[in-house]
This record gives structure tokens, sequence and C-alpha cells, in this order.
């Protein structure tokens, strides 16, 4: 059993130019150059960050795409506290062949995932390397500060998945829970809550 020594939010990056445009954009090579925010995307950072202003948020770490940069970076601004540190284990989820294709693909990647939380079809990135990779990182946080409020900021798949290891649910139902808007944050633990992680 893990007893939280700090408080964890959670925050997707608000709309992408890859939204807009209907595509899948997982791969770093694509990702971390291009797709940054739309216009109503940093309005929506903007905005979700002066709604957070009274929780404490002291510390930031994003995935090193470009539209979770943009957004973590509107986030420190609002929030006047240090520039966001990146760590690649918040990465979008790897889509592999549906890379570039519509967002529809989704669905497909979704249904597999209910079937087997190991599923690689496509050479999509399985739940099970997802959820262990984004734990991994809350648990290098929870060695390293005490007593803060940290706000991770990432991408749709990885927040629903990183989910699924506090709901104490099979990562390939991560779709079973609540969606998880663009720009949007959300509360993961609190300080003091006791969660059996999976590893």
């Amino acid at each position: 059993m893990t007893v939280f020594k700090n408080t964890y939010l959670i925050m997707r990056h608000g709309q992408s130019e890859a939204n807009v445009a209907d595509i899948v954009v997982s791969d770093p090579a694509i990702g971390c150059a291009n797709y940054g925010l739309s216009p109503l995307g940093q309005t929506q950072a903007k905005a979700s960050a002066q709604a957070f202003r009274d929780k404490g948020i002291e510390i930031i770490v994003c995935s090193d795409f470009k539209r979770t940069k943009e957004t973590a970076a509107i986030v420190a601004e609002e929030l006047s506290v240090q520039p966001a540190v990146e760590d690649i284990r918040l990465r979008e989820r790897f889509f592999g062949e549906w890379e570039g294709q519509s967002s529809s693909a989704y669905e497909n990647v979704w249904a597999k995932d209910l079937q087997d939380s190991n599923q690689s079809f496509n050479n999509v990135e399985s739940t099970v390397s997802v959820r262990d990779r984004s734990v991994s990182l809350i648990q290098d946080l929870e060695n390293q500060h005490e007593d803060k409020a940290i706000l991770l900021v990432a991408h749709g798949d990885i927040l629903q998945i990183m989910k699924s290891a506090f709901h104490d649910i099979e990562p390939g139902q991560h779709r079973t829970l609540p969606h998880h808007e663009t720009g949007e944050i959300k509360l993961l633990v609190s300080k003091g809550d006791t969660i059996h992680l999976p590893i």
C-alpha cells in the first residue's frame, strides 16, 4: 500500500491542432515538434489554471510533446510557478500504425483494450505499458517530494490509463472511467490517501 506524501492533479492538454485536424499524433518524432495548441486550447489552459489558482500547485511535470509543453507553460505563467519539468513517461500512448489516421481509430483500439490489457495490435502501445510508465513517474515523485501539490500535464489516453491504477481496475478498462476533456484539470490523489498501486 502507498500512503501518498503529495497531492497529484492531472491535466489534459488544451485543444490541439491535431484535435482540430481530427488526426492521431502519437509519434514523438512528430508530436514533439508539431501540432501545438489551437487558440481555443490556449484559452482552455488559461481558464483551467485560473480555476485551480487556490489549490497550491507548486510543481508541474509534463510530456515533451508540443501541445503539452505549451499547456504547461501557460499554467506555470498563470500560477507564477517554476517552468514545467518534462518527462517522457507522460508522453501520449503510441498508436502505432494508426498514426496520422482519423481519430475514429481510437474506438478500434479501445475495443481491443477491453478484451486484453496487453493488446498491441497494429503496434499500439499496450495499456499495461502505459500504466506502468506513468505510475513509475508518480512513485519517483513520491520519493523526491513531500507536502507538495504536483500537476501532471499529459494526454487523454495516458491519463485515462493512469487513473485505472487508482480505481483498481484493469488498464484496458480505462474508457469505463469518466472522459477527460481537453484543458481539464482533475484531482488524481490527495496527500494522505492510501492506495494499492499495481507496480
